[in-house]
């Protein structure tokens, strides 16, 4: 979550204890925070996380229109550009949410013509995949191929198309109509991704995310294996065969798309 607010060059606040504005934002935003994460009976109401705002831990935990868009313009990464292209306004009053948005949209049209993009995500790539070898069988959303390189690759079509869209399906035909991917490549990537998703929601209708089952399919039991089958079509061993598949056909599109990663400066 990223708070952004307005203050319209007022420079304090209207109460009996006036405070200047970056001061009462912040405070309204710690307060803020602290009732979305309250610890309930049945454990804490909502998991928020406030560190994709400019400076991260170290910057303000509210941040100005203004300054928002000065660090995007000229000092955010190349891996928070890409964050915007899936960036939504949640809540907020008519005019600031129409800003920003326009702000957005102006960001991605901007910096989607950067040279050092496909450099970037190469990199980015690399790193993920070093962080995670020797999947499970059904792993689905980690690992060359699988859900968060395909998402990662439909982002920087986005960029590289200046197109607004959000949902994965919507930016990878961007990229296709700008002429980054071609049909072919666009159907097969979207493909692996729907069934990468399906697999991934199954596993965690039936259990706690799935993760023990991923790495071990006969822990579902029979029943578990027939809902399986019954939600994708495919029994136990298909499926691994099949995102295998997939991954692969996916790995070797986003791959030829990027190139060998380069060593950081």
């Amino acid at each position: 979550v990223i708070l952004i607010y307005d203050a319209q060059a007022i420079d304090n606040s209207s109460g009996p204890r006036p405070l200047a504005t970056r001061q009462y934002f912040a405070r309204l935003t710690q307060a803020f925070v602290t009732a979305l994460s309250a610890q309930t009976a049945k454990g804490r109401l909502y998991e928020v996380d406030v560190r994709l705002r400019p400076s991260g831990r170290q910057g303000p935990v509210a941040t100005s229109l203004a300054a928002f868009e000065t660090y995007q313009r000229s000092e955010a990464w190349t891996w928070e550009h890409l964050a915007l292209t899936r960036a939504r306004v949640m809540a907020g009053q008519d005019d600031l949410t129409a800003d920003i948005e326009k702000l957005r949209r102006a960001i991605i049209a901007q910096k989607g013509q950067g040279a050092t993009l496909r450099a970037d995500v190469a990199q980015m790539r690399a790193r993920l995949a070093a962080a995670h070898t020797g999947l499970a069988p059904w792993e689905a959303k980690q690992g060359k191929g699988r859900m968060m390189d395909i998402e990662l690759f439909a982002q920087s079509l986005a960029l590289l198309a200046a197109s607004p869209a959000r949902a994965v399906m919507d930016q990878l035909r961007a990229g296709e109509t700008a002429g980054y991917v071609t049909q072919i490549d666009a159907k097969a990537l979207g493909a692996a991704y729907n069934l990468m998703m399906q697999a991934q929601t199954a596993l965690r209708l039936l259990g706690d995310g799935g993760g023990d089952m991923v790495a071990n399919p006969d822990l579902l039991g029979a029943g578990g294996r027939a809902f399986v089958a019954l939600a994708l079509g495919h029994s136990g061993a298909d499926l691994a065969r099949l995102l295998s598949d997939h991954a692969q056909r996916a790995d070797q599109i986003i791959s030829a798309f990027f190139g060998p990663a380069k060593a950081a400066p």
